[in-house]
């Protein structure tokens, strides 16, 4: 076994290190929230692809990103955490360089997916790394920083991505990646080159890793291709449906029976981490998928710029950032499900005030429920971060953090797939109901429809050009009406879960050693990774 090297590092070494690891979780966090401003761009220009389509370099990302966590976890046992971590870097610069040669969605969508893989394994080690260099009683200082970096990408992702998209185009995402991760690389290595490390050589779960990937990506590719391919009159997608279906009992089983899992099923027999797990992967699933879709849908919809769209989002960060680092003071004064409940019913109402805002011109006016959303999202990681993790023992803590956010991570990706299929299937119900109001075949003594064709007839307008300008008004009206619908149902989502916290166990102040409270927060942290 390689020889541990003794000392950390110190004086501006140390400063250095922090900053190189804290940029490139950023780095890696910034490609998973810039991207969604770059949507319409990449697909305008990947062969003219549907926005659907572009998406999927989006949601497969994300699951790549969350089936990295258990890969990292056994590699760095095996070669070492700062090997990983500068090979993955590397790996992440050439899948950068091909995302950004990219002429089509089949070299684009495979080279995110290898992007997805190698910023996910840096995420935990990038973490693990920092800490080493942290004395113990500082290690808490240091798990500051890191959620610091941890919440920085998603303040400026959305502007400064959409300010690529209009002023650079969009391949300068990646470009201006492959620099960035390679000098992360070399400095890592130059900084704490030699080091030895503890060698953990465990057998590597490869069937439950696989039959996990199956799961995860059999259900993300009916969830991409469904609206596209009419779900699963689709052989492809009937054939994907069944395969999911005999592999998820089959990974259950295996899980259940294996000694070193890639995924402790387990861990589900505490009642406090079920409930926690469901609440975050379905609340994150909602979130995630909203925002995504919201930012895509003020382009396509109203006509934002990448740029406006993602300046709509700015006021979330003046309380999302403060409050995230607050809520790990504040969950030790009181039960949080009493918190996560408050948390969760705010959720609701925020929803519920945005899924009204059905004229163009009301999004004029999102200032003030992009401020409330910022502050129930500042709010609701921690304290279901602290009722998942209540109650287990402390060697498993970290493991099950890793699991519940490789979850969550997941649901993320399901989520802005569903809402699309939401906006799919509510746009063309919106779309005749109100050709049927206009039209007058509810009021017969009132055509309003043909009263403002006449309108605009006589405004100078040729027939053709006022039946094409009243066909844009209702498909536009038809979509912001099918994307209230979205934040409508998330409303009601959020109130069933605001009713299940209660189901867990009362959490109650306990009084740990510093190893455990250092054990614990770390594990929050590695939750709290958007």
């Amino acid at each position: 076994m390689p020889l541990i090297y003794p000392r950390r590092l110190r004086g501006w070494r140390f400063i250095l290190f922090n900053i190189v690891l804290g940029l490139g979780h950023m780095t890696v966090l910034f490609s998973l929230g810039s991207y969604i401003a770059l949507l319409p761009h990449v697909t305008g220009d990947l062969g003219g692809v549907l926005p659907s389509f572009g998406a999927w370099a989006q949601t497969d990302f994300i699951i790549a990103l969350a089936l990295a966590f258990p890969i990292s976890r056994w590699l760095s046992g095996r070669f070492g955490d700062y090997r990983v971590f500068i090979a993955a870097c590397v790996v992440y610069a050439l899948a950068s360089y091909l995302c950004a040669l990219s002429e089509t969605l089949w070299l684009f969508l495979p080279a995110r997916v290898f992007l997805g893989l190698a910023g996910g394994i840096t995420l935990p080690i990038g973490q693990a790394l920092m800490l080493q260099e942290y004395p113990p009683r500082l290690k808490s200082v240091g798990l500051g920083v890191w959620g610091l970096f941890t919440v920085m990408p998603f303040t400026i992702a959305f502007p400064v991505g959409g300010w690529i998209a209009g002023e650079l185009g969009w391949r300068y995402l990646f470009y201006l990646n492959i620099p960035v991760v390679l000098a992360i690389a070399g400095v890592t290595g130059a900084l704490i080159y030699g080091r030895g490390f503890h060698r953990r050589i465990t057998r590597f779960d490869s069937i439950g890793f696989i039959l996990l990937a199956v799961v995860l990506g059999g259900v993300q590719t009916i969830l991409n291709q469904g609206n596209d391919f009419e779900w699963f009159q689709s052989p492809f997608l009937s054939g994907v449906l069944l395969t999911v279906i005999v592999a998820l009992p089959c990974f259950i089983v295996w899980e259940l029976g294996e000694r070193h899992p890639a995924v402790d099923v387990r861990l589900f027999a505490h009642r406090n981490f079920a409930i926690g797990v469901a609440c975050l992967t379905l609340g994150f699933l909602a979130i995630q998928g909203l925002l995504s879709l919201f930012i895509v849908q003020l382009q396509l919809i109203l006509g934002y710029s990448s740029f406006l769209a993602a300046m709509v989002f700015l006021p979330i960060i003046l309380f999302a950032a403060p409050l995230t680092a607050m809520m790990h003071e504040i969950c030790k004064l009181a039960d949080v499900r009493f918190i996560a409940c408050l948390n969760l019913l705010g959720f609701a109402f925020t929803l519920f005030w945005i899924g009204l805002f059905d004229v163009p011109a009301f999004y004029d006016q999102i200032f003030w429920p992009m401020l409330t959303l910022g502050f129930f999202l500042g709010t609701f990681f921690v304290p279901l971060t602290v009722l998942t993790l209540y109650g287990l023992p402390s060697r498993p803590l970290i493991r099950a953090a890793e699991e519940a956010a490789l979850l969550r991570i997941a649901a993320g990706a399901f989520g802005i797939t569903l809402q699309g299929v939401i906006l799919y299937r509510r746009t063309p119900f919106h779309q005749l109901d109100l050709a049927d109001f206009f039209g007058g075949r509810r009021f017969a003594s009132l055509d309003l429809l043909q009263q403002f064709s006449s309108k605009l007839e006589n405004s100078g307008l040729s027939a053709g050009m006022v039946t094409s300008r009243l066909g844009a008004l209702i498909d536009q009206q038809a979509a912001l009406l099918a994307l209230n619908d979205a934040f409508l149902l998330s409303s009601f989502v959020f109130l069933g879960l605001a009713a299940l916290v209660w189901l867990a166990h009362p959490t109650h102040v306990e009084y740990a050693t510093r190893a455990e409270e250092l054990r614990e927060l770390r594990a929050e942290e590695l939750m709290d990774q958007p």
